[in-house]
């Protein structure tokens, strides 16, 4: 069976290595805007779709509502990278002092925050209420679902993490 360090080494592993992912696509959403720009506002536009007159009244075709939204997702992005960035720092503290409390805590709040933008945002707004499972081009489902089931399996996978052990006269951190 493996230490609790080697659980520990492992989760803070697969927390930067999201972490890096993450910082990437925020990066390169912030450097390269107008790619995924594009991509926001076809789904939000709804203009590659069925247009079916039932579903179409969802459509949001105002640009400044679409940037809204694009920018209010970089942000989201940005903040889930810092905290799994962070994460990932405390996982490597707390195999040198002992503690992975605080990492396990920041990890979780980090991956939620991911499942959350590509669970419900990508795949139930976007791909549901938007349809956007009907367009051909501007379909990001494949890739959210992707990013939603990495991060849930690394989620468990810190909550499997046996508990810490303690010496005699010392707490957990």
């Amino acid at each position: 069976m493996p230490s609790p360090r080697t659980y520990s080494a492992v989760s803070g592993l697969l927390t930067g290595t999201i972490a890096l992912y993450i910082a990437l696509v925020a990066v390169g959403n912030i450097t390269d805007f107008d790619s995924n720009q594009q991509f926001v506002r076809h789904v939000l536009a709804m203009d590659t779709t069925f247009k079916d007159d039932d579903l179409m009244w969802r459509a949001i075709t105002s640009t400044a509502l679409q940037d809204t939204a694009y920018v209010a997702i970089i942000v989201w992005e940005s903040v889930a990278a810092l905290v799994l960035l962070a994460a990932t720092a405390m996982w490597g503290a707390g195999l040198r002092g002992g503690g992975v409390r605080r990492a396990r805590q920041a990890s979780t709040v980090g991956l939620l925050m991911l499942m959350l933008l590509f669970g419900a945002g990508f795949i139930a707004i976007g791909g549901e209420w938007f349809a956007m499972w009907q367009s051909k081009q501007w379909n990001g489902l494949e890739a959210a679902t992707r990013v939603f089931l990495i991060s849930g399996v690394v989620l468990l996978l810190i909550h499997l993490l046996p508990g810490e052990r303690t010496e005699p006269g010392t707490t957990k951190s």
